[in-house]
């Protein structure tokens, strides 16, 4: 399997060489050269595979001839070794719930997967590998266990001062040894942007492999198809397909689930649920395309202003907006409306929400209003323990807090605080280099 820039002016690679640059040289995002089909076998009797056979067959196609099978199916097999469960909450609404695995987020199924593949690629290079991430909440946590003590390789995690969780601060700046936070006075954007510019530079670090995290790579992106096969795989009605409600924020989440169901996964229809960070939303109804400064709210993770995977989601379109919007319907979901329906939802199905799931939630409810005779399922991506501050005075109770959290949070962090400037993190990535 190959990958093509979406700037289109870019080598070709494959899915070796797409992982460690991360990003394409003409800043654009790898993306394949053709989408692959499910065996159709595993689609009809999809409940005869374990968890495990699934991922290894949709994601097989992708790797190609890069990591020996054998080993792929260890990869596999370490990324999913926690369950990844579908609850009904009500006779129409199911929770497909990625809070499991070590760092109680979604984004442990992609940045476990990467730092598997990242480190049998790097086994026998001489460079520095450094792993540059931004994230806006979970991603750091996720990407930090993904690579804790992983030898050869330094993870430098840009976060935004002040905008994440206490928990998620703490998963991001406890670890020390080679996971080093860097709080940046600015927005995820901001953060995302600084390392946008210097992977348009790296060219100019001698002897440091310079890759990212994020889901603009490739590693990290498309193993999120796994679990809407997974929900697929648990869901009763084989005669009625789900709408499924993705909270969104960067957009790599929904757009594994297009390429899933672009691959044949059975879908009704996909909902992005957004929170005040409208702009998809407002695309899609204006055909504009128009980002906007990132406004912080209570699902900050979901805080994106200018997301960079919905250049791949027009990619699985060819550019068409009209079959978009046949297949995708977006919502922006409020502060209020949010705390309103953890609220509302704890109160009558004793069902905890977390603030990105409850945006999920929302919105998967203002399309079954339109269209009654649907079910559907939203995709609870957090622990609402990680967001502990927000949801507990909503509810009026307090959280059971898991083991591995409440060690955390009595942990020192360790972070160094950087201004919103792209010549200040190309100055500590020289230094980190030279020690």
């Amino acid at each position: 399997m190959q990958f093509f820039s979406t700037n289109r002016n870019s080598p070709l690679v494959d899915f070796k060489d797409a992982t460690i640059n991360g990003q394409a040289p003409d800043k654009g995002l790898y993306f394949p050269v053709q989408i692959q089909q499910a065996p159709p076998d595993l689609i009809k009797n999809i409940s005869l595979y374990s968890n495990e056979a699934i991922g290894y067959e949709i994601i097989k196609p992708y790797i190609g001839e890069s990591i020996p099978h054998e080993r792929l199916q260890s990869i596999v097999e370490e990324t999913l070794n926690f369950p990844i469960p579908l609850v009904g909450i009500t006779d129409n609404i199911y929770s497909l719930e990625l809070f499991h695995g070590p760092t109680l987020a979604f984004k442990d199924v992609g940045a476990r997967f990467m730092s598997r593949c990242l480190s049998y690629f790097v086994t026998k290079r001489k460079e520095k590998i450094i792993v540059l991430v931004a994230t806006s909440g979970d991603t750091g946590g996720a990407v930090a266990n993904g690579f804790y003590e992983v030898e050869g390789v330094e993870v430098v995690i840009l976060f935004p001062s002040g905008k994440v969780s206490k928990v998620q601060e703490k998963q991001l700046t406890t670890l020390g040894k080679n996971i080093h936070a860097i709080e940046v006075k600015g927005t995820f954007d901001d953060c995302q942007q600084m390392v946008k510019d210097v992977f348009s530079i790296k060219h100019i670090y001698k002897n440091i492999l310079l890759t990212s995290a994020n889901s603009i790579n490739v590693s990290r992106w498309l193993p999120q198809q796994f679990y809407y096969f997974f929900a697929y795989k648990q869901w009763k009605f084989k005669d009625q397909l789900p709408v499924i409600s993705v909270p969104s924020g960067n957009f790599g989440n929904i757009c594994a689930g297009l390429l899933a169901m672009k691959s044949g996964l059975p879908v009704e229809h996909f909902i992005a649920a957004c929170n005040s960070n409208d702009m998809v939303p407002q695309f899609l109804e204006t055909y504009k395309y128009e980002p906007k400064p990132a406004i912080a709210t209570i699902s900050n993770a979901m805080d994106v202003g200018d997301p960079s995977n919905f250049i791949r989601i027009l990619e699985l379109f060819k550019g068409d907006i009209k079959a978009l919007k046949g297949v995708v319907t977006a919502y922006s979901i409020k502060d209020d409306e949010t705390r309103n329906t953890i609220k509302a939802v704890y109160r009558e199905s004793k069902y905890l929400l977390d603030p990105h799931g409850a945006v999920g939630y929302r919105a998967l409810e203002r399309y079954l209003d339109q269209f009654p005779f649907q079910k559907g399922i939203f995709i609870e991506t957090a622990h609402p323990v990680k967001f502990f501050d927000v949801v507990e005075p909503i509810i009026g109770n307090s959280i059971d807090i898991p083991g591995q959290v409440s060690r955390q949070m009595g942990q020192e962090s360790q972070s160094e605080m950087m201004a919103n400037n792209t010549d200040a993190l190309k100055e500590y990535l020289m230094k980190l280099n030279n020690e």
